[in-house]
């Protein structure tokens, strides 16, 4: 019995920290699990996102996005919509990777 509880408690740690930023931009609203918005300011967004070059260089839940060239790649499909209020969350694209983070970590959930 405790080894059970050890290995769902293990499976459940590794399992949430495990879940890479890889994406794909699908081109329809419902089949999103995220609705994003692209706001011109740093200050206006809840996650500053990097695109990271390879999928081993994606983070875990920290901001840094890999784009997947298959849906069936991807750990979250995103659509950006065209109005701030019609998105789920909102980021800003940085230029460097130590830039990525979450600036509100309350919508940290959505991507998990």
């Amino acid at each position: 019995m405790k080894s059970f509880c050890y290995a769902v408690i293990l499976s459940l740690t590794f399992g949430l920290s495990a879940t890479a930023q890889k994406v794909f931009s699908v081109n329809y609203p419902n089949q999103a699990d995220v609705k994003v918005f692209v706001v011109k300011y740093e200050n206006q967004a809840d996650l500053k996102v990097f695109k990271v070059n390879y999928p081993n260089q994606a983070g875990d839940n920290d901001g840094k996005w890999f784009f997947t060239d298959y849906q069936n790649q991807a750990k979250k499909k995103v659509y950006f919509v065209d109005y701030e209020n019609q998105a789920d969350l909102k980021i800003f694209f940085v230029s460097y990777q130590n830039q990525a983070g979450w600036r509100n970590s309350s919508k940290r959930h959505l991507l998990y």
